[in-house]
């Protein structure tokens, strides 16, 4: 029969402030995504196209739509954020919640848009490309 783990009121405490830390790194992310939405569109954009992960006719386009989805992110409740990032979670070990939000909006959304023509590369490609471009413009 399988022990029961029942955590003691220090590791409960110990749990629980990462969690929040967690949580609140997560909301400062989302906040700072609000002060710089225009510039980290275009970054993301621009990184895209010139690693050829995503080929489209309409450059300004893409970065509309990318900054759609920034603005998006930032309307929406922590539900439909989880939702939307839910089938590439496990993508790598320590995620950045925007640039999980923007990598699945650009493997779901984004290809289907009358602009773009392909998305290339891996799931994890795409990522590590906006995850460097979320590190330069945000400060978290």
């Amino acid at each position: 029969m399988g022990k029961v783990f029942r955590p003691s009121t220090r590791e409960s405490s110990i749990l629980s402030k990462i969690e929040s830390t967690k949580e609140h790194a997560r909301r400062l992310a989302i906040s700072a995504v609000r002060e710089r939405t225009e510039p980290l569109a275009i970054a993301i954009a621009n990184k895209l196209v010139d690693s050829n992960l995503v080929e489209t006719t309409n450059k300004n386009s893409l970065e509309g739509q990318i900054k759609k989805c920034l603005e998006k992110l930032c309307r929406s409740d922590e539900f439909d954020i989880d939702y939307q990032i839910a089938p590439i979670r496990n993508l790598v070990p320590q995620p950045h919640v925007v640039s999980l939000y923007v990598t699945s909006f650009v493997i779901e959304k984004l290809i289907l848009h009358k602009d773009v023509v392909d998305v290339f590369g891996s799931d994890e490609d795409i990522y590590l490309s906006i995850h460097q471009q979320v590190k330069k413009i945000l400060p978290i």
